[in-house]
C-alpha cells in the first residue's frame, strides 16, 4: 500500500448549474412593477429668459391682444391738471417762505426739454467730469438720450416754432458729434495691442 493520500475532485460547477435551474422553475415569475412616477421639477425661484413663443405660451396667445386701458376723459384730465397746479403752487409757497429771496419758478418750455436731453448726453459721454477725476462714460445711455432726441424731432416735426426746431437741430447735431468722436476713440484704443509689461516684472 501507497502512504499517498487518496483524493477525489469533485466538479460542484454543474451541481451549481442545476441548482439554479430548481429554484428558477420553482420561484415565482415575479410581479410587473409598476413604473416609477415622473419626478415633478418644482418651479425655480430667479430669472428666466422669455422668449416670444414661451410668452405666448403663458398668457394663452389670446391675451397678448388685449387692447390697453382706456385713456382718462377729458373731466378727469382737466381736474387731474388742476390739482396737479395746485399742489405745485403749494411747494413754491413753501420753498419761498423758507428763501424770500427766491423769486417764482420759470416756466417750463420745450427749450427745457432739450437742454434737459444735452445735459444728460453730455454726462453719459463723459462731460463735466472734475480735474483729476476719470471721466465715467455710459456710451449705451448716450446712444439711448440720443436716439430720444431723434424720436422727439421726428415727432415733432411740423409743429415747432422756427426758433424751437433750430434749437432741436443744432443741439441734435451736437451730441451726434460728440458721440462720433467718442466711438472713434473707443475703436482706436480697441485696435492698439495691449502695452509691454513694465522692464524687471515678469
Amino acid at each position: 500500500m501507497s502512504d499517498s493520500p487518496k483524493f477525489e475532485v469533485i466538479d460542484r460547477r454543474k451541481y451549481k448549474a442545476e441548482e439554479e435551474e430548481r429554484e428558477a422553475a420553482q420561484t415565482p415569475a415575479p410581479a410587473a412593477v409598476p413604473a416609477p412616477e415622473p419626478v415633478k421639477e418644482e418651479p425655480r425661484v430667479g430669472p428666466k429668459l422669455v422668449t416670444e413663443s414661451s410668452r405666448e405660451d403663458a398668457l394663452g396667445g389670446d391675451e397678448l391682444e388685449t387692447e390697453l386701458p382706456p385713456a382718462p376723459t377729458a373731466e378727469e384730465t382737466r381736474e387731474q391738471k388742476f390739482a396737479y397746479d395746485a399742489s405745485a403752487q403749494r411747494l413754491e409757497d413753501l420753498v419761498r417762505a423758507q428763501n424770500p429771496a427766491v423769486g417764482p419758478q420759470p416756466a417750463v418750455t420745450f427749450d427745457h426739454l432739450v437742454n434737459q436731453f444735452y445735459v444728460s448726453a453730455m454726462i453719459q459721454m463723459g462731460a463735466g467730469t472734475q480735474e483729476g477725476q476719470r471721466p465715467r462714460v455710459d456710451i449705451l445711455g448716450a446712444r439711448q438720450t440720443i436716439d430720444l432726441m431723434g424720436v422727439l424731432a421726428e415727432k415733432t416735426r411740423g409743429n415747432l416754432t422756427e426758433a424751437e426746431d433750430r434749437t432741436l437741430q443744432t443741439v441734435l447735431y451736437e451730441v451726434r458729434m460728440a458721440f462720433l468722436e467718442l466711438t472713434n476713440m473707443i475703436s482706436l484704443q480697441s485696435m492698439q495691442p495691449p502695452a509691454p509689461p513694465p522692464p524687471g516684472k515678469r
